[in-house]
């Protein structure tokens, strides 16, 4: 769409408390977040010699369990994801152990702000002297994330107090007098917690800094080389890193610090670090009215988007840097997908929507929440994947949680904060941009409007909104997200056909004086689709994946006599939908055929024989909950 002005449609979120979600496949999930997710992971952060163990700062030289470089960042994801539970929920049990939590970092931070235990009891002197490899910004990033989300949760200000002291340090040391100017942090993060700071406290020097650590990132001489100079040592993973002159270039990329931000056209490198640098970018290009940033959020979008993205929405092919491959290098089983990419693209994608008013972008999203976040958990919300293949030989389960935990609080915020995603407020406009059954409170200039939302997606396609109060009969737009994978939807109001609905930029907009019980009503169809990737795909070529709305379905071998790679799904077969209570949404069932092995020799001279097999497909973020078992979510396709 054409702009004038970076933040000329700017949307907002709205808050927590605005929003309730009763829907029948979010509400189970979320209460399954709040009730065991959170209880697991805090079971673990506390475990002897871990997350919380080290805030007490008594650890020394020679000690077992060395703290981590980035274990503030698990406690501040747990302590963001349970603050978004508290918005909603009274829960005085999740309440005392975040205040304890709190209480536990109020101890370790040092009397002029900074916390970090690493620097603290592991390396002391040495803080901000490794910021190519040492995650200090990146923590301090997550703290002020779950600073700021507990104050706008809960009102408290403990915690908020906490990460103000320590934004407050690292602005004068990042000064661009001070003594790291022109340094920023390996791993991007703090960029945007330090927008939320700034929108969260008014303060304007939260945000200036948040603008120099991007801007100064990519200039030359590059800040790591100089630094590394001057340190004289390796860095903390420094012998693990490019020697060679000729790897220098693909080092750079790999935190995405080879070229000025603005300046940047390919997505490269690692592929969390690169979305929450782009998040950080797209809310500074509307901040700033920024139109540098926000055309190279939206060339880095369309690489992404185009040429670099699994149809689960994962990103991320090379396993070696967690991160991009070339254009169309999308191997399925030996990919990488980090759950957290997948998480960071649903937070850009949101952001990119919100800036520009177009609901494309919040088709990505939904690919992405709906099978590469979700299927990072398993059902029960104990056990996790880091990586998320999009085929597998009977070896891959979820883990219990990992030495690198990033993952499993990561998706325990995002899924607490789902309400944010669900709606957003405009100048004279409510969207919805998920579906998903509940309400939302918005206040218009005229007053406040309730809608609520009546839909069992991602069963069904079909979704009702009433308006269920407007004061004094408010006038605004309703703008309904259609995906770009409905090809008819059919809308009505209060029961009358929209026989020429207004759809603009990937929604479908009514305006008019709205009044208590008005209903919109939209059919999206919900047909089950063959989807063909590029032929530049080596991994796909000859093979077709099934989608049915927003869920992509793959193959296990538990609910198959054969390995499911030998499965051929004729073109002309049809494919039946089956209501599915295991997964709250629905199976496909097809008629298809499998090779069923030759004489026993390796090689031969004929085909394989086939036979007829009755073929299950279930959604991916299903997957291997039902013990190990071969998958696969691209088909062999049958041709003829």
């Amino acid at each position: 769409m054409t702009m004038t002005s970076a933040a000329a449609l700017r949307r907002e979120p709205l808050p927590l408390t605005a929003v309730t979600i009763d829907d029948e496949f979010w509400a189970p999930r979320r209460e399954l977040i709040r009730t065991r997710t959170l209880r697991h992971q805090e079971g673990q952060l506390r475990r002897p010699g871990q997350q919380f163990d080290a805030l007490s700062l008594t650890w020394r030289p020679g000690d077992p369990d060395e703290p981590h470089i980035f274990w503030e960042s698990d406690v501040a994801k747990w302590i963001e994801a349970a603050s978004y539970c508290l918005a909603t929920t009274d829960d005085p049990e999740l309440d005392r152990a975040v205040d304890e939590a709190i209480e536990l970092l109020a101890g370790a931070q040092q009397d002029d702000g900074y916390l970090n235990v690493y620097f603290t009891v592991v390396k002391p002197g040495e803080r901000f002297t490794d910021l190519r490899d040492a995650h200090e910004l990146y923590c301090a990033g997550h703290l002020i994330e779950a600073g700021v989300a507990h104050f706008e949760a809960t009102g408290k200000t403990r915690l908020l107090d906490i990460v103000r002291r320590y934004a407050d340090l690292i602005d004068t040391v990042f000064s661009p007098d001070g003594p790291r100017a022109g340094g920023y942090c390996g791993h991007q993060e703090i960029e945007l917690a330090l927008v939320r700071l700034y929108r969260a406290t008014g303060e304007r020097r939260y945000l200036d800094l948040g603008r120099r650590f991007i801007d100064w990132r990519g200039e030359q001489p590059y800040y790591f080389e100089t630094e590394l100079r001057h340190r004289g040592t390796p860095g903390y993973f420094g012998t693990r890193l490019p020697r060679k002159p000729g790897d220098l270039r693909r080092f750079r990329e790999y935190n995405q610090s080879h070229l000025p931000a603005a300046d940047q056209a390919e997505a490269v490198g690692h592929s969390v670090r690169a979305m929450y640098m782009y998040s950080a970018m797209t809310d500074l290009a509307g901040e700033y009215d920024d139109d540098r940033l926000l055309q190279a959020v939206r060339r880095l979008w369309a690489d992404v988007t185009g040429k670099k993205l699994y149809i689960t929405g994962g990103l991320g092919s090379d396993p070696s840097i967690e991160g991009f491959g070339p254009a169309y290098d999308l191997p399925d089983a030996h990919g990488y997908a980090e759950t957290c990419a997948a998480i960071g693209l649903v937070q850009w994608a949101r952001r990119m929507s919100n800036l520009t008013g177009d609901g494309h972008y919040v088709d990505t999203l939904e690919r992405a929440l709906y099978n590469g976040v979700l299927s990072g958990a398993s059902a029960d919300g104990t056990r996790y994947f880091y990586g998320n293949p999009l085929a597998g030989d009977g070896t891959v389960t979820r883990q219990e949680w990992f030495d690198c935990a990033c993952c499993p609080p990561n998706l325990a915020r995002l899924l607490s904060e789902l309400g944010r995603y669900v709606y957003a407020q405009g100048p004279g406009e409510a969207v919805v941009n998920l579906y998903v059954a509940g309400t939302a409170r918005f206040a218009f200039a005229g007053g406040e409007v309730t809608l609520r939302q009546d839909t069992a997606y991602p069963r069904e396609g079909r979704l009702a909104i009433t308006v269920t109060h407007a004061d004094d009969g408010a006038e605004f737009a309703l703008a309904v997200r259609i995906p770009g994978w409905s090809r008819q939807p059919a809308v009505t109001v209060n029961g009358e056909p929209v026989h020429r609905p207004d759809l603009r930029d990937g929604y479908c907009t009514l305006s008019r004086r709205w009044r208590a019980g008005d209903v919109v009503e939209i059919d999206l169809g919900m047909e089950v689709r063959r989807t063909w990737a590029h032929p530049a795909v080596a991994a796909t070529a000859g093979k077709v994946a099934l989608e049915r709305g927003p869920i992509v379905f793959c193959l296990e071998g538990v609910d198959h006599d054969c390995a499911v790679h030998s499965l051929v799904l004729a073109r002309d077969a049809p494919v039946h939908v089956v209501p599915d209570e295991r997964t709250g949404v629905v199976t496909l069932s097809a008629e298809a055929t499998a090779d069923d092995g030759t004489d026993g020799s390796l090689y031969g001279d004929r085909p394989p024989a086939r036979r007829g097999v009755t073929m299950t497909a279930v959604p991916y973020f299903s997957w291997a909950n039902r013990g190990l078992t071969d998958m696969t979510v691209w088909i062999r396709d049958g041709r003829e």
